[in-house]
C-alpha cells in the first residue's frame, strides 16, 4: 500500500501467546482504545505520482487555487485520524457518527485548560461541605492512567480489573435493592451505556438524580462531588476534572462544574477507596451519610 494514516486500531483480541484471563482482559481493553497521532508512509512510486500531481496542479490551476488544494490534504488527513480517535473511544453520551464528532469538536475548544485544580464552592449550594476528609483518603499508587475524550472520556491505560467491576456493579444494585425507597440503578442518563446509580429525591437533580455511572469499557467512573471533595481526589490521584465541568455565562456546558472522573479501582484496596469516593458523592447528592457496602461474589 502505498500511503497509509495510522489512526487507533480495534483488535478483535490480545495477543494469542497470553494465556491469563485477567491479563487477556487487560489487553482487549488496552488494544480497544488507543489513540494515536497520525502517520502517513509514502514509497517511491508514491513519492513520484505526488510530485507530478503537484507539477500539474502548478500548471493548469491558479497558484491559489493550487495552494488551496495541497494544504487541503493535510487538513483531511487530521480530521479523518481524529475522527477514528474519536470512534475508537466507544460509545458514550456523544452519538458516534460525524454529526457527534463535529459537536465535541466544537466543546473541544472550550475544555478546561487544567482539569487538576477543583473548583470553588459555592456557599448559597447545599451541602455546604464534603465528607472525604473523613476518611484519610491515601494517595493512589504510581502515575495517573492516560485519559482521552471529552464524551466519551475514557482511560487508555491501567485498566481496572474485571473482577473489582464486576464487585462495583453488584454493589450499586445491592445498595439500590436494600433501599429501594432512596436509591435505583439504570442505564446512565448522561452516558447512555453504563449501569448508574439514582437518586430518587436528590438535592442536587443532576440528570435526573444520577449519582454516578460506571463505564464497561474501561471501568472508570463518572460523579459529581462536592468541590471539598473535589481537591481531596484530585490531590490524591483518584482522579480528575471532565473536560467541560466548567460553569459560563455565555456558553451551556452538558455536564455541571462539579463533574469529576474517577479512574478505575485496579485492587480490593483501590476498590475500597473508590467506593468512599461514591459514598462522597451520594453525600453531595442527598445530603445524607450512606454506607456503600462491597459485595464481592461467592463461590
Amino acid at each position: 500500500m502505498s500511503v497509509s494514516v495510522t489512526s487507533s486500531e480495534t483488535l478483535a483480541s490480545p495477543p494469542p501467546d497470553i494465556q491469563g484471563e485477567a491479563e487477556r482482559e487487560t489487553l482487549k481493553l488496552s488494544y480497544a482504545l488507543r489513540q494515536q497521532p497520525i502517520s502517513v508512509t509514502l514509497d517511491g512510486t508514491t513519492i513520484f505520482l505526488s510530485a507530478m500531481a503537484l507539477v500539474l496542479l502548478i500548471h493548469f490551476f491558479e497558484s491559489y487555487h493550487a495552494e488551496l488544494l495541497v494544504s487541503l490534504v493535510p487538513v483531511l488527513l487530521l480530521v479523518h485520524n481524529d475522527y477514528h480517535n474519536f470512534l475508537n473511544l466507544g460509545p458514550g453520551g456523544t452519538p458516534s457518527t460525524f454529526q457527534g464528532y463535529l459537536r465535541i469538536t466544537w466543546f473541544r475548544m472550550w475544555s478546561l485548560r487544567d482539569p487538576f485544580v477543583a473548583p470553588k464552592p459555592d456557599p448559597s449550594r447545599l451541602p455546604t461541605s464534603g465528607v472525604l476528609s473523613r476518611y484519610n483518603l491515601p494517595y493512589r499508587a504510581g502515575p495517573r492512567p492516560t485519559v482521552a475524550g471529552i464524551a466519551p472520556q475514557r482511560q487508555l491505560d491501567q485498566h481496572g480489573s474485571r473482577r473489582c467491576y464486576r464487585t462495583l456493579r453488584r454493589s450499586m444494585a445491592k445498595l439500590a435493592a436494600q433501599k429501594p425507597t432512596k436509591f435505583g440503578t439504570e442505564k446512565s442518563c448522561l452516558e447512555k451505556h453504563g449501569l448508574a446509580l439514582f437518586a430518587r429525591h436528590p438535592l442536587q437533580t443532576t440528570c435526573q438524580g444520577e449519582i454516578c455511572h460506571v463505564h464497561d469499557s474501561d471501568h472508570s467512573m463518572h460523579m459529581c462531588l462536592h468541590p471539598d471533595d473535589i481537591k481531596h481526589v484530585l490531590e490524591k490521584g483518584w482522579g480528575q476534572r471532565h473536560p467541560l465541568a466548567w460553569r459560563s455565562r455565555l456558553l451551556k456546558s452538558p455536564v455541571s462544574a462539579d463533574f469529576v472522573m474517577i479512574y478505575a479501582p485496579r485492587d480490593d484496596q483501590e476498590l475500597q477507596v473508590v467506593c468512599n469516593i461514591i459514598e462522597a458523592a451520594m453525600w453531595y447528592t442527598l445530603a445524607e451519610d450512606v454506607e456503600m457496602g462491597i459485595y464481592l461474589k461467592t463461590t
